[in-house]
């Protein structure tokens, strides 16, 4: 069956899912499979729980009517969600970078839907599959897509642009993340540049931070024509205080907005959202409020109080480079609790990761903290910079450590990859 036909039939129906535990009345199911799964295996399921049709890749499990044989149940689902972003004519954001996805993509609907109908990246849905299921999701009403896009290797981000068809976009920032995939910092640059290629190929805008040194170094290597740049002109947000929020100015104004997260790096994505937002039309002061009012929940520069303790909770992942932003962030942060900070592993780092721990642990012992907590095998060698730090294996003894301890009147920042799942000690405080 042609992509066409299947569109017609997704017109018809209440969307798509490949999840049978989530199946909803009148959908479409697509099994797909893996190295340790094959929802070939669900379909006949996912017809009986109420979808309208499967599509599968093997014919033993086409033999209902209701079922749709393809090639390949992936690509089919990526040339289906390509297939329905062509019929849009509307702006099309695509964003990438090493950090700081999330959060940009996050600040920057806040500001446009101050003038737009728009449709936006769910949580982390930016690999492979979540691309697609995204667009899949945009309704006949949708006036701007912000489509985050994440990658652990190359030609990654070059694949998830042709499904996107991206018309404007930004890199966040360039750093050390996924070296392992990537192939160190040289592959990061070429591999997340893949998005500035397809923006100059496809005669699409390019927003670009003029005072972040690699972006700018990287866009003028590509010779990319359609560039605003950001950030240094007189258009800029004003930083007034970084820590223990950011507090910001906008142009022409006196007024103090405070948000809800702090440090440098975060600023950096309150401005790329002021101008993204700017470009569009939407005002001054529509913008720093929806900034302004951003309140992250999802372990992501959150900040929680219990008790007497205040935890920035930034534990849904980690990688040299935000794991120093951070580091330098609650360094610099100004309070009267004691400070102590929980570090777990970083992963996906491959031959860099001894380097790379060793490195942390230098930073670390550099800044005036009253404790510090190290967690995970490859901690271990962050011990070498930190001899006096606590260092631990296993959960079980973490959280023990912690309940004995007690601590009251304490800011902890906890930070690690999100396969560590820190986030567990608030738990037990």
């Amino acid at each position: 069956m042609q992509i066409a036909e299947i569109y017609e039939k997704f017109k018809e129906s209440k969307g798509v899912t490949t999840d049978t535990r989530k199946i909803g009345e009148g959908q479409i199911f697509f099994a797909l499979k893996g190295e340790k799964f094959n929802a070939n295996n669900f379909a006949e399921q996912a017809i009986a729980l109420g979808a309208s049709y499967a599509v599968v890749d093997e014919m033993e499990h086409a033999q209902n009517p209701q079922c749709i044989l393809v090639d390949d149940v992936l690509e089919t689902l990526q040339k289906l969600a390509n297939f329905h972003r062509k019929t849009f004519n509307i702006p099309v954001i695509g964003l990438t970078g090493s950090n700081g996805k999330t959060t940009n993509k996050e600040l920057l609907v806040r500001v446009l839907s101050k003038n737009f109908k728009v449709h936006a990246t769910k949580g982390n849905l930016n690999n492979h599959i979540g691309v697609p299921l995204t667009l899949l999701e945009m309704t006949i009403d949708t006036e701007m897509a912000v489509i985050e896009m994440g990658a652990n290797h190359q030609r990654e981000i070059a694949m998830l642009s042709s499904i996107c068809e991206p018309t404007h976009g930004f890199i966040t920032n360039l750093g050390k993340a996924h070296l392992e995939g990537f192939g160190g910092e040289e592959g990061v640059r070429k591999g997340k540049g893949e998005l500035f290629d397809f923006l100059k190929n496809s005669n699409g805008t390019t927003f670009v931070n003029q005072t972040d040194e690699k972006l700018t170094s990287l866009i003028k290597e590509k010779s990319m024509m359609l560039v605003v740049y950001y950030g240094a002109d007189e258009f800029a947000l004003k930083m007034t205080a970084e820590s223990p929020t950011v507090s910001f100015q906008i142009p022409e104004s006196e007024h103090i907005y405070t948000t809800h997260i702090g440090g440098k790096y975060n600023f950096d994505n309150m401005q790329t959202a002021f101008a993204v937002g700017r470009f569009f039309g939407v005002s001054h002061t529509d913008a720093a409020e929806a900034i302004a009012d951003y309140n992250p929940d999802n372990n992501r520069s959150q900040v929680i109080e219990k008790g007497s303790n205040s935890f920035l909770m930034d534990a849904y992942n980690a990688n040299p480079s935000s794991m120093a932003a951070s580091v330098k962030n609650f360094g610099n942060l100004r309070t009267e609790k004691q400070k102590v900070v929980i570090l777990g592993d970083m992963f996906e780092l491959g031959e860099y990761s001894q380097t790379e721990h060793e490195a942390l642990g230098k930073l670390t012992s550099e800044q005036d903290f009253d404790t510090v907590v190290l967690y995970g095998e490859n901690m271990q060698h962050a011990l070498v910079h930190l001899p006096k730090a606590y260092y631990f294996t296993d959960k079980f003894s973490l959280h023990n450590w912690l309940i004995e301890k007690a601590f009251t009147n304490t800011y902890f920042l906890v930070k690690g990859s999100r396969g560590v799942g820190l986030e567990s000690v608030l738990t037990v405080m």
